[in-house]
């Protein structure tokens, strides 16, 4: 029976999420281990397990994984989502990075001073609506295909997908003026492997509260 993947990071959606939602819509299987003490992750740098003692971390395949692109990219790799070939793979690649522009943003509010909140919200809205899910709709509406890359689901869908239900957490207006955008978070949603992974119970993570932030500042000693 293979093994199934370890996952090391907090309880929290941070850098891991992604990582999570892309195994999900692989239909992968995987498990958790989660740093909840500064002993924990002592641990894993000691025994050698962090290559950049840092996490996101998983092990996978007899390895060790750092750094959440080479994660990403393997397990894209490893189950036919990166493209049929190099150009398909530079446009996936392309518009993974414009997302995880966007997710950065998001991942960063919970952070902010609440003096900043109202102005980093601000910005959010206006990149979100004005730059990132224009240029997503646009792509959608110049092929005419139902997935962003070759016609089949690829990691810039799921991606993409991923930070379109947290868009729809912080204003569900937003994704108002982007049909296509919706149609696309719909269509992924209902891919079995994904809906499963909606449904309350799952290892999918909640927004971060106050307490997801403390319990990161007590883990992660920042």
């Amino acid at each position: 029976m293979a093994v199934k993947p370890m996952l090391h990071y907090f309880n929290g959606r941070g850098r891991m999420e992604c990582i999570r939602w892309l195994l999900a819509a692989a239909g992968v299987e995987f498990e958790e281990k989660f740093i909840e003490k500064p002993e924990d992750l002592d641990k894993l740098k000691n025994d050698g397990s962090l290559m950049f003692q840092q996490v996101p971390m998983v092990e996978i395949d007899g390895m060790k994984l750092v750094q959440t692109r080479a994660i990403l990219n393997y397990i894209a790799t490893k189950h036919n989502l990166y493209g049929k070939d190099m150009k398909e793979r530079a446009l996936i690649d392309m518009y993974s990075e414009g997302v995880a522009d966007l997710g950065e943003m998001i991942m960063h509010l919970p952070l902010c001073p609440p003096a900043e909140k109202d102005a980093k919200l601000t910005l959010i809205r206006e990149k979100t609506t004005n730059r990132y899910l224009p240029a997503f709709e646009n792509v959608l509406l110049s092929h005419g295909q139902d997935y962003l890359v070759g016609n089949k689901l690829s990691r810039a869908d799921i991606h993409l997908v991923e930070p379109l239900y947290y868009v729809e957490e912080l204003d569900p207006s937003l994704l108002a003026s982007f049909p296509l955008l919706k149609a696309l978070k719909a269509r992924v949603s209902n891919l079995p492997v994904v809906k499963k992974f909606l449904q309350p119970g799952s290892q999918r993570k909640p927004p971060t509260d106050e307490k997801k932030i403390e319990e990161a500042r007590k883990a992660f000693k920042f």
